[in-house]
């Protein structure tokens, strides 16, 4: 079998690697990376629990090679926590109690944080459109969506109000970072 090298920024830092030419950028995160929040559940692209951001796209890990990833920008989900700081959207799964088992919730995550970064004030409906490829055997995904539209709200609220002591941007860590996972469209509300 033959290797590649490539490089590819993950969670902000580069990574230089000898890949071989069958590997997935699932197996590279967990195996070569030890990235082991990015889950394997079907190795087909059917379940979204191995979903990255790559170029700010969410995709599924499990249906992108390696070596396709050469030059990319990678976030998993242990990079949306900023310095340890949880975002508003990782704050929101929590409250509204939308992690069950857990195996789902990372490709959860990176589907909305995706889908705040392109929209920052969804409507429910694209909320359950950007999460269609994430399946969960736990909830209904009721408090999913909710959690994904108080991120949403709390986002634009530190947006709106400027921060003791700073400059009133609405920088910092829940700024930048929220919404990044998505959820299906066909999903119920139960």
């Amino acid at each position: 079998m033959s290797t590649h090298s490539i490089t590819v920024t993950v969670n902000g830092a580069k990574e230089r690697l000898e890949v071989p030419s069958n590997m997935t950028l699932l197996q590279l995160l967990r195996e070569n990376l030890a990235l082991t929040g990015t889950k394997n559940g079907c190795s087909a692209g059917e379940c979204g629990a191995c979903t990255i951001l790559m170029n700010d796209e969410a995709v599924n890990s499990c249906m992108v090679l390696a070596v396709e990833a050469d030059g990319a920008e990678i976030v998993t989900v242990e990079g949306l926590a900023d310095d340890g700081q949880l975002t508003p959207l990782q704050e929101a799964f929590v409250e509204h109690n939308a992690v069950q088992c857990g195996f789902c919730t990372p490709g959860m995550l990176i589907s909305a944080h995706a889908l705040l970064r392109r929209d920052p004030h969804p409507t429910e409906e694209k909320i359950k459109l950007a999460l269609v490829g994430n399946l969960c055997r736990c909830t209904g995904y009721l408090r999913i969506v909710q959690a994904v539209q108080m991120a949403a709200e709390r986002v634009a609220q530190q947006a709106a109000s400027p921060l003791p002591g700073g400059d009133g941007g609405g920088g910092g860590a829940g700024a930048t970072s929220a919404g990044n996972t998505s959820i299906s469209p066909d999903i119920g509300g139960a």
